[in-house]
């Protein structure tokens, strides 16, 4: 269909059939977008998933390692005091670390606020007015 047969059918067809055909077009496109905006989400969250399996298999590997090391510095202590000690004492010191490593962790969870998307919020707010005060003008004219 050229653009000259269009624009000749558009001048023959009524104001309601052209808002009608609008809204039906505008739906079509918001329904089309949200597809595309689907498909290209399952493809990343795929991707993710991988990506996301190998840091899982990763921490299982470096938690398999820590434990490693921590039976490596039992045995090295072994050598100067009985192995409950030498247990005892790398126990301790990972509990420090693990303590200091809280309470770092909660300083940063604190000051990051509320899990609320503030701009996010704000630029709602401005859209909604912004239609608002578009609705009144238009009531006016």
């Amino acid at each position: 269909m050229d653009l000259h047969s269009t624009e000749g059918d558009l001048r023959e067809r009524s104001f309601g059939e052209l808002t009608k055909q609008l809204s039906e077009d505008v739906s079509t496109l918001v329904r089309q977008e949200i597809a595309l905006a689907r498909a290209e989400m399952t493809q990343k969250g795929k991707q993710a998933g991988k990506g996301l399996g190998m840091f899982g298999a990763a921490g299982v590997i470096g938690l398999a390692a820590v434990g490693a090391l921590t039976a490596f510095f039992i045995l090295v202590l072994d050598s100067w005091m009985p192995a409950w000690l030498a247990a005892l004492i790398v126990t301790v010191v990972y509990g420090a670390v693990a303590a200091v490593l809280a309470r770092r962790g909660r300083e940063e969870v604190g000051r990051a606020g509320a899990p609320v998307p503030e701009q996010a919020k704000e630029s709602v707010k401005e859209d909604v007015q912004w239609a608002k005060t578009q609705a009144r003008s238009g009531r006016k004219s």
